[in-house]
Formats: C-alpha cells, sequence, structure tokens
C-alpha cells in the first residue's frame, strides 16, 4: 500500500512540476519528486534484502544506536582489560555489574593486526554468565560472526539480533552461552575484500583468522582458537567462513555458512571505487581460496569443521550453491545439516530465521569442546534452564548435566549449589560396571596442574 502511494505522490509532483508556469513551483515540485523517488528506492532495496525490519531499526542506525545501544558502548583495547577477568570488566565505571549479569554486554573493541598491519573496530558480546561467580573460572567458547557486503559488523546486532536471540535460546534451554565476535571485515561498507589476502593488498584473511582471535584470546577469558571456535557469516560472510574454516582448519572446530558462494569473485576497493582481482595472475592462490577446490585436494581422513549449511529456498542461486557445497562435503563428512528456509531469498529475513538453529547446533558442540578443556572448573559447566526443545531430541544428558545456566540458581531464581563432579556432565547417560572407572578418570582430569 506505502509503495502504491509513493508512486501516485510522485506522479502527482511530476504532473505538477509540467502543468505549472510558476519557476518557483516547478522546483519544489522536482525537489519533491526528487525525494518520493528517492525514499521509492530506498525503501525497494529493503524490501528485497530485508535490511530493517523496523522504522526503529532504521532510527537506530541513523543516529548510530543500535537495539542494543551497541554504538554508545566504550570503546576499549586490550590493555584496558589486563586480567581477561570478570573482576576487570565490572570494574569499569561504564558498566552495570548487576545487569551485566542477567543480559550481559557488548564490548566496542580496537583490534591491531601485527600480522596483518590492520587496525579496525570489533563488537563482542560475553553473555551474561562471563558476568557469574560461578563461571569465573570458566574459559568459554567463541563463534566468530562475519557480516556481507554492503553491511558493517553491527549489523549482526541491530538487524539479525543475534545477541538477544541466543539469549533467549540459552534462557529456553535450547542454546549455551558462548561469547560472539564481529570483527569489521572490509573496512568500509563501499569496501568488499571477501576475507582474502590480497595479493599486493589487505591481508584480510591474516587479520580475521588470526589477528584478530589472538587478541581475543589475550584480552578475554575464552578458548583458544581450535576446536572450541566457530565462524559463521552471511552472503559474502558466508563464504568467508567456509574459506577460513577450511584454510585455517585447526583454528576452527565449527562453520556455518548461510547464503554463502564457494567460488570467490574480484574484490572490490574504494578510493576510486573499483573491481581488483585478489590473486593477480596466480591460478595456485585461486584454488587454494575456493572452498570447493580445497575440500577435493584434502588428502582422505583430513580432519575439517563441522559445516552447518542454510540458504532461502525461493532463491534458487543460494540453493544450488547450498547443495552442491553439500553433496561435496557428504564425501568427508556425514549428516551435514542444510536448512532451506520455506519463503527464504537473499535477504535479512532468510538469516533472522536461521540464525537460531545455526546457533542451536554450533553452541551445542562448542560447550562439548569446551568441557575437554582441562582448564577449565567443574562448577562452570552447566545444561541451559528449561526442557530441551526439538533440536535436543536425540541428545540424551544426564540429570547432573541439566544443571540451571545461570550459575547459582535454578531456573525459578532459587539458590542453588554448584555442580562438583565432571562425570556428572559428561554426554550421555552413564549405566552399568563402569560408572565408577570413568567418574574416576573424570576427576583427575578436572585436578589442577
Amino acid at each position: 500500500m506505502l509503495f502504491v502511494l509513493l508512486l501516485l505522490t510522485f506522479a502527482a509532483l511530476m504532473w505538477w512540476m509540467i502543468s505549472t508556469r510558476r519557476a518557483a513551483f516547478r522546483i519544489i515540485a522536482a525537489c519533491l519528486a526528487f525525494t518520493f523517488a528517492m525514499f521509492f528506492g530506498v525503501m525497494a532495496v529493503n524490501r528485497y534484502y530485508g535490511y530493517y525490519e523496523t522504522w526503529g531499526a532504521v532510527v537506530g542506525d541513523i543516529t548510530s544506536q543500535g537495539a542494543d545501544g551497541v554504538n554508545a558502548a566504550p570503546q576499549v583495547t586490550g590493555t584496558d582489560l589486563p586480567s581477561a577477568s570478570p573482576v576487570s570488566l565490572r570494574g569499569r565505571s561504564a558498566i552495570n555489574g548487576g545487569l551485566a549479569r542477567q543480559q550481559g554486554y557488548v564490548l566496542r573493541l580496537a583490534v591491531a593486526g601485527p600480522r596483518s598491519r590492520i587496525a579496525r573496530m570489533a563488537y563482542v558480546y560475553l553473555p551474561p554468565q562471563y558476568f557469574q561467580p560461578a563461571y569465573q573460572h570458566y574459559r568459554f567458547p567463541v563463534i566468530e560472526l562475519i557480516h556481507g557486503q554492503p553491511g558493517e559488523p553491527q549489523d549482526w546486532i541491530n538487524v539479525v539480533g543475534v545477541t538477544v536471540t541466543l539469549d533467549r535460546l540459552v534462557h529456553e534451554g535450547l542454546a549455551w552461552p558462548v561469547v560472539l565476535v564481529m570483527p569489521d571485515a572490509n573496512g568500509g561498507e563501499d569496501i568488499s575484500l571477501q576475507c582474502l589476502n590480497q595479493v599486493r593488498g589487505p591481508q584480510d584473511l591474516t587479520y580475521l583468522a588470526q589477528d584478530v582471535p589472538a587478541q581475543i584470546t589475550r584480552t578475554l577469558r575464552v578458548q583458544p582458537p581450535g576446536p572450541a571456535w566457530g565462524v559463521a557469516g552471511y552472503s559474502e560472510g558466508g563464504f568467508c567462513a567456509a574459506n577460513m574454516a577450511l584454510r585455517f582448519r585447526y583454528r576452527y572446530g565449527f562453520a556455518g555458512v548461510l547464503s554463502g558462494y564457494f567460488q570467490p569473485s574480484d574484490n572490490q576497493l574504494a578510493q576510486p571505487i573499483r573491481a581488483v582481482n585478489p590473486f593477480g595472475t596466480s591460478l595456485a592462490l585461486r584454488q587454494q581460496n575456493t572452498p570447493v577446490d580445497e575440500l577435493q585436494q584434502l588428502p582422505a581422513g583430513a580432519v575439517i569443521p563441522k559445516f552447518w549449511l542454510g540458504a532461502g529456498r525461493d532463491d534458487r542461486q543460494d540453493v544450488g550453491n547450498a547443495e552442491f557445497f553439500w553433496q561435496e562435503l557428504a564425501l568427508r563428512q556425514a549428516d551435514v545439516p542444510l536448512t532451506l528456509t520455506a519463503g527464504g531469498g537473499h535477504d535479512m529475513a532468510t538469516w533472522r530465521a536461521e540464525v537460531p538453529q545455526m546457533l542451536r547446533w554450533m553452541t551445542r558442540g562448542l560447550a562439548r569442546m569446551a568441557r575437554m578443556d582441562p582448564m577449565t572448573r567443574p562448577a562452570a559447566v552447566a545444561r541451559p534452564c528449561g526442557r530441551p526443545g526439538p533440536a535436543s531430541r536425540g541428545h540424551q544428558v544426564s540429570r547432573a548435566a541439566q544443571a540451571p545456566l545461570r550459575a547459582g540458581r535454578d531456573c525459578a531464581g532459587r539458590l542453588t549449589r554448584p555442580r562438583t563432579r565432571l562425570a556428572a556432565r559428561l554426554r550421555g547417560t552413564v549405566t552399568g560396571p563402569h560408572r565408577a572407572g570413568r567418574a574416576a578418570r573424570a576427576r583427575r582430569l578436572a585436578e589442577p596442574g
């Protein structure tokens, strides 16, 4: 209805501009017609991509205040958080400790890469558990989230709503707490680097896959890059996730690709805006950064991260890309999840619908990897509150493993004593004569140094 109204208004203004005899009225009509035409174009693009879902999101982006006030968060550097502990974070005057323990906190972090020589900003979401006493010795798993192009890292918060979604899923017992890292993948909305190391240009892959994880690990209480790190992205960020996971197979344990592609195109640079072949004349570099080719070149039995794929069913190109890559993956990795969203296209609405499914799948695996960390204190690992939903069926969990996620309280808010036996949190229910032996081995693993 709004589109029809805009068209009629534009037509009326054009008729007024042509029919009026006064020059002043013609100028006014022309300006108004141009304004309505521009507004119509912006709305048409937004309708296709689903970038803004509400008028509040538009106002928030224009005023540099995200849905969660993310842009108002203080800018910090690694030296601001020397101990990488919740105490150092709560000590900052800008952070309300009680509020952070309830809903988490978003940091705006300056990340300078010594290897890539790139310096950009990143947004980091710390879940409520990061600030809770029972988790003070727990090193959290991490998901690195790569945005699309055009786009910015805060789109994950302002438009996709990933922080609110994760908190809700954890509260409902459908996901596990993780730290979310949202780096700037391109250095500008008009730039497209595809997370690649460009020949004689920006070393974007090195920055995102090595420099960013290194600083996050030094700065925060998280797992080191490896099985307890995941990477995910949509559109161009989906290509980034697939390529980063395969190029750095031992730095990521999980990868989520939402409407991604699997063959790189030209990069787009700014000042002036121009297309550039990221590999120069090297066919070898192109093959090394083409996920389909990378899979085919790996030796039999090579370890690769676990993949999750998603696409909008109405976008034939995205569906074709996902199904082709899924078939390639099936030769090396059984039961790769592939989600085709009904009525979905290459837009934010589709990715908003797919992110909860991806988070359920990925956080479960990341939490399992984090439990294997001998540095993690047993009391810190707990099962989310609430009954397991459909995504959790078939995953058998012991009663002890279903301890409340919000450490120190149960789902009703009652004070509880944290679990202290690691064996009670092992996946599955241990029965039979092996129970005592497994519990003893688990206690030995849990003992410090």
